[in-house]
């Protein structure tokens, strides 16, 4: 339990002073810079994997190919893709498409970025020698 620090009168005027309450002051932190490089590749990752889960279910459901937005999604996610075609057999009837290479995409994409994640943080610690 702490003691309040005792009231005092003032010289001049013999009003009672309230003891100003010392607000703590805490350090500043300092980011390490490889923190924002790491934060760039884990955002790069999501967001791979957000346009490739859209595509999987957009591609799942049927979409239409005469909506822009669908358009646009396949074109940007084509090359995200491409690496994992013939991996599996892609199956469906008529427009309802199961794309098993978007599936192994969302797996792969979220590993590299660890790697890299990974890589930047051993890159980043500090050196010692042993004397």
């Amino acid at each position: 339990m702490t003691i309040p620090p005792p009231r005092t009168r003032d010289p001049v005027t013999g009003d009672l002073v309230e003891p100003e309450v010392a607000t703590p002051v805490y350090p500043l932190r300092t980011i390490p810079p490889h923190t924002r490089a790491i934060q760039f590749v884990w955002f790069l990752a999501g967001l791979a994997d957000v346009l490739v889960g859209l595509r999987f279910v957009l591609k799942l459901f049927g979409a239409s190919l005469q909506s822009p937005f669908v358009t646009l999604l396949y074109g940007v996610t084509a090359p995200l893709v491409g690496p994992f075609r013939n991996i599996f057999p892609t199956s469906g009837q008529g427009p309802f498409i199961f794309e098993p290479p978007s599936l192994v995409a969302l797996v792969i994409y979220p590993l590299i970025a660890l790697g890299a994640a990974s890589l930047l943080r051993i890159m980043a610690r500090r050196r010692t020698v042993a004397v």
